[in-house]
């Protein structure tokens, strides 16, 4: 299995509390060479103030849980 099919098998885990809160989450760019996955808020994300916490303390420490390799998620335009 690629990086990627495992980050978004991770982001199908993830999704469902975003949603919870009318959010959801695109994956944009798994980069398998730095590690560092690329990806959009969406959705009530966009105004929360809360979103840079969801994205490190949750959907970053989450993915560099469950796949090896991955260094970094960042959010993207």
């Amino acid at each position: 299995m690629t990086m990627r099919q495992m980050v978004e098998e991770t982001i199908e885990v993830i999704r469902p509390a975003l949603q919870a809160d009318g959010g959801d989450i695109v994956l944009r760019e798994v980069n398998e060479e730095t590690g560092v996955v690329s990806v959009t808020l969406v959705g009530a994300c966009t105004t929360c103030p809360a979103s840079d916490q969801t994205m490190k303390a949750g959907i970053e420490r989450i993915m560099k849980d469950r796949i090896d390799g991955v260094t970094e998620v960042v959010q993207v335009a």
